[in-house]
C-alpha cells in the first residue's frame, strides 16, 4: 500500500473513532418484570440521541439492558439503545437493528455511552435511518457497557445480541406507542465488526429469532474469516486489532488461556486496551507483529483455531435477502474475504446483492456504502423483490 494511502486510512480510523467517553443512562431508570426470554427488558431509562454534541434529531431514545445469549448458549444481559422518530406515526413502522463497527474494549466506548454526548461517530449514519422514519435499535454487544469483558469478534454472541435488540425494541412500551410492534418489518444493518454481527444475525435468524419479520440484511466490510484477517494484519496497520480480537475470544472462552501465550509487553497491551477505545488501541498496535507480544502464537494452537472457525461466516444460508458490500482496497479486511463470503452464500442459495466500492478503503467503505445500503433496505420495506446478482 502506498504510504499516503496508509496515512489517510490511519487518519480516517482515528477521526471516526476518537472521542468516546463514558456516560451512564439518564436518570429515571426502571426495572422491568423478571426477564427470562432473550430480548426481555431488564432495565429501561430515557436517554438522548445526538450525532454531534447538542445536535437535535427529533427523536426519543431509551437506554436498555436486555436478555440475550452467550456464544456457549447461556443467558446473559446486554445493553443498548432504542431510538424512535417523533413524527406522530402510530402504525407499524420499520425497525432497523443496527450494529456498530469496532469501538474498543472499555465500557466507556459503548455506543450508548456516546449517544447522549454526541460522540458516537456512527450516530451520523444512524441519523440517516431515523430521518426516513425508521426506529433503530443499537446493541452495545456482550460485555461492552455491562459487567464482564467484551466478547469482541465472537460472531454468535454478536449476532444474538443484534437479534435480541430488535426483540427488546418491540417489547419497550414507549417504542410500541410509536409504532414499533411485532408487525414492524425488520432490517439488519452494520459494517466492520457490525458487519460480522449483522451477518451472523442474518445466518441465525431462522433458528434463533424466527418471529422477527426480517426483510433483509445490509452488511459491509465483513471480517468473515478471522484467521485470514489476522494474517493480513500481522505487522500491518490493523495489528492492534488482532490482539483485541484475541482478548475478545478469550473473554468468551476463558479456557483458551490467552495470558499464557503473552509476554510482558502483550499483557501490558491487553490491560491498556481494556481501559481505552479503539483509536488509542489502533495507534498502540500499529505495525506490530503477533511475535512482538507473545511467547507463542495462540493462533497456531488447535483450540484457538477451532474457536476462530466457529466465528466463520458463510456456513449457513441467510433466509432473507442480503446486500453485501466491500471496498476494493480495504486495508483492514481484505476484499477477497468479502468476495469469498458472497460466493459462499450464493453457493448455498442465498439471495445476495453484491456491491464493490471501487478504491474504497475501510472507513471510506462505511461512509460510501451507507446510503446505498439504506436505500436497498427501503426497497425491502416497501415490498419490492430483489433477486440478487449471484448469477
Amino acid at each position: 500500500m502506498r504510504p499516503r494511502s496508509t496515512a489517510l486510512a490511519t487518519a480516517a480510523v482515528l477521526s471516526l473513532t476518537l472521542g468516546l467517553a463514558g456516560a451512564g443512562p439518564a436518570s429515571g431508570q426502571s426495572a422491568a418484570p423478571a426477564a427470562s426470554r432473550p430480548g426481555d427488558i431488564v432495565t429501561a431509562a430515557p436517554t438522548s440521541f445526538h450525532p454531534l454534541p447538542g445536535q437535535p434529531t427529533g427523536t426519543r431514545a431509551w437506554h436498555l439492558t436486555y436478555r440475550s445469549t452467550t456464544a456457549k448458549g447461556t443467558p446473559n444481559t446486554v445493553s443498548g439503545t432504542v431510538i424512535v422518530p417523533v413524527d406522530g406515526r402510530k402504525g407499524p413502522r420499520p425497525l432497523v437493528t443496527y450494529a456498530v463497527g469496532t469501538v474498543g474494549l472499555a465500557d466507556s466506548c459503548a455506543p450508548s455511552a456516546g449517544f447522549p454526548k454526541g460522540t458516537t461517530m456512527e450516530a451520523n449514519l444512524i441519523q440517516q435511518l431515523t430521518a426516513r422514519g425508521w426506529a433503530v435499535a443499537v446493541t452495545d454487544y456482550e460485555g461492552l457497557g455491562t459487567p464482564g469483558d467484551h466478547t469482541y469478534t465472537v460472531g454468535r454472541a454478536e449476532g444474538q445480541a443484534v437479534l435480541d435488540a430488535a426483540r427488546a425494541a418491540q417489547r419497550l412500551p414507549g417504542a410500541r406507542a410509536a409504532g414499533v410492534t411485532e408487525d414492524s418489518p425488520v432490517g439488519i444493518m452494520g459494517y466492520s465488526q457490525g458487519g460480522q454481527a449483522t451477518s451472523w444475525a442474518a445466518e441465525l435468524h431462522r433458528s434463533y429469532a424466527p418471529e422477527l419479520d426480517v426483510k433483509g440484511t445490509a452488511t459491509g466490510g465483513v471480517p468473515a474469516d478471522l484467521r485470514t484477517v489476522a494474517d493480513a494484519n500481522d505487522g500491518n496497520i490493523g495489528a492492534g486489532l488482532i490482539l483485541m480480537a484475541a482478548t475478545g475470544q478469550n473473554a468468551a472462552f476463558p479456557e483458551l488461556r490467552l495470558d499464557k501465550y503473552l509476554n510482558a509487553k502483550g499483557r501490558h497491551y491487553v490491560d491498556f486496551m481494556k481501559k481505552n477505545c479503539v483509536a488509542v488501541n489502533t495507534v498502540a498496535g500499529l505495525f506490530k507483529r503477533i511475535s512482538d507480544v507473545t511467547v507463542e502464537n495462540p493462533l497456531d494452537a488447535p483450540d484457538w483455531q477451532r474457536r476462530l472457525r466457529e466465528s466463520r461466516l458463510g456456513t449457513r444460508k441467510p433466509d432473507a435477502p442480503v446486500f453485501l458490500y466491500h471496498g476494493t482496497v480495504d486495508e483492514l479486511i481484505p476484499y477477497g474475504v468479502g468476495r469469498r463470503l458472497r460466493d459462499d452464500w450464493c453457493a448455498r442459495g442465498a439471495t445476495v446483492r453484491w456491491a464493490s466500492i471501487p478504491l474504497g478503503e475501510h472507513v471510506l467503505g462505511a461512509i460510501v456504502g451507507s446510503v446505498p445500503a439504506a436505500d436497498w433496505l427501503a426497497g425491502r420495506f416497501a415490498g419490492r423483490p430483489d433477486g440478487g446478482n449471484c448469477g
